[in-house]
């Protein structure tokens, strides 16, 4: 039986890894919402602001999805702007096609601030040991992601259906004009760097640059949620999403420099934040993007140098557990470096670096 899936998010890294996911396996009907989902084939767009109630509700009325796939948020100036803006959108989608009642599941991603915090407090006070597992307890703090989810929570108990919650580690994927987009980023940096014939330095912490981590991969995720929607054990539950691998920044940050032939500066002491680094860039890439016909000439499109800092800044290690999703029968496994070297050949065949 076919199923319909409405992807909400669908320009951004996620939702665009998704559609591209449903588009291949054929048995979907896939609906894309966003402010500008722009036109794909095989995806039915949907344009409207999340944001107003009433606009939801008029977009949704004659979509009758039996899969909903959350994978947006909109970034506010304090974690209680985050709370009302992001879980009102979870509100007022699901709001729209309650009457419906043609919905058997709904799919939310959220992240690892679950368990670090929101942006006003991350990866400070109390936080749980790692690795984080998906039943240690909710931090004593406001956080949107609590909030989105008891949005989730109260509507399937309301309407009868099931939900997963899908808590990724940074995400890798190919995507343009996103709020968190560190592949892109640092392929965008590495690209200035050469162009300039100067080093990589890394813009984090010394605890980064030393710790084991991880890291999602926008493809793996879309794996993840589909199988979650479709696997009658997975249903109710929350999990964390990552590649299966582990590694050091002190590692990965060499790898990805001898992948565009820069050199990689050491670590000595704490790092320069990108913010800084590439705070006088946007000429820079306007150059560089004129010398090499680039599609892209607005820095601010490609990189997101704010977010990157965020987390490579954090003073806390960060590995995240996959046992559950593992149990339960997600076997998927993807290395990140191959990631990165992955989105880093599409975003050149695709003339966004040269």
């Amino acid at each position: 039986m076919k199923k319909t899936a409405l992807i909400v998010g669908v320009s951004g890294i996620v939702g665009r890894n998704l559609a591209d996911l449903l588009i291949a396996e054929r048995d979907w009907t896939a609906y894309g919402v966003a402010r500008r989902p722009g036109q794909r084939d095989g995806i039915i767009p949907i344009a409207v602001d999340l944001q107003d109630a009433a606009a939801v509700r008029s977009a949704l009325k004659d979509v009758k999805p039996t899969h909903i796939f959350l994978t947006t948020w909109l970034r506010q100036p304090t974690e209680a702007e985050n709370i009302r803006v992001n879980a009102g959108m979870v509100h007022n989608v699901l709001d729209a096609v309650s009457k419906a009642r043609t919905v058997q599941h709904v799919a939310l991603v959220t992240g690892l601030k679950h368990y670090l915090g929101p942006f006003e407090a991350y990866g400070k006070g109390n936080l749980p040991a790692t690795p984080f597992r998906e039943e240690q307890p909710r931090l004593d703090i406001e956080n949107f992601y609590y909030a989105q989810e008891d949005e989730v929570f109260a509507a399937a108990k309301r309407d009868g259906y099931s939900w997963t919650v899908h808590r990724p580690h940074t995400i890798i994927g190919y995507a343009v004009g996103n709020a968190m987009n560190m592949g892109t980023t640092l392929a965008v940096y590495a690209s200035i760097c050469k162009e300039l014939g100067t080093p990589m330095h890394f813009p984090g912490s010394s605890v980064q640059w030393k710790s084991l981590t991880d890291m999602t991969d926008a493809r793996l995720l879309a794996k993840h949620l589909v199988w979650a929607a479709t696997t009658p054990d997975a249903r109710d539950q929350a999990f964390n999403v990552v590649n299966g691998d582990i590694f050091r920044w002190n590692w990965m940050w060499k790898r990805i420099a001898a992948w565009f032939g820069v050199e990689a500066s050491t670590l000595k002491g704490e790092g320069i934040p990108l913010e800084k680094q590439l705070a006088d860039a946007a000429p820079v890439w306007k150059r560089i993007a004129k010398k090499y016909g680039l599609a892209e000439d607005d820095l601010s499109r490609l990189a997101s140098a704010w977010h990157t800092d965020a987390d490579l800044g954090r003073p806390v290690e960060v590995v995240t557990d996959m046992s559950k999703s593992r149990k339960f029968g997600f076997k998927v496994y993807q290395p990140t470096d191959e990631s990165f070297f992955d989105l880093f050949e599409r975003l050149r065949q695709n003339r966004l670096i040269p």
